[in-house]
């Protein structure tokens, strides 16, 4: 039978829909991918406008790639806190959650040296 640790629970288990979606979220932010793909469209975008191949829809200083930037950091920010907000909880739990079983560990540890007179320091 498979432990499963109470951090892990919370984390998983018990995490609601938009808990699990600021994850996926934050974890896309957080990846090589994204800036590639990201940096591959801004180059795109950067020198369509430039050249006019197509038509120039965001001439240089290029303020609706700049509105769009800003947009993107404005949902980015609030997601990727609760991200880590919620990792914060992963790590609170998991600590308590071994701070208890090492007690538990030592506790058994003294049992056994003084049923054997073993002398143990506090």
């Amino acid at each position: 039978m498979a432990f499963t640790h109470p951090a892990n629970i919370q984390q998983v288990d018990e995490a609601s829909y938009g808990e699990r979606m600021a994850d996926k979220v934050a974890a896309g932010f957080g990846s090589w991918k994204f800036i590639w793909i990201q940096t591959v469209l801004v180059v795109i975008w950067m020198t369509l406008n430039i050249t006019g191949l197509l038509f120039q829809w965001d001439k240089y200083p290029f303020i609706l790639l700049n509105l769009v930037f800003s947009t993107q950091a404005a949902y980015a920010a609030p997601l990727i806190l609760l991200s880590q907000n919620r990792q914060s909880d992963h790590d609170r739990i998991r600590a308590e959650t071994d701070l208890a079983t090492d007690v538990e560990a030592l506790n058994i540890l003294k049992s056994i040296a003084a049923e054997f007179n073993i002398p143990v320091k506090e």
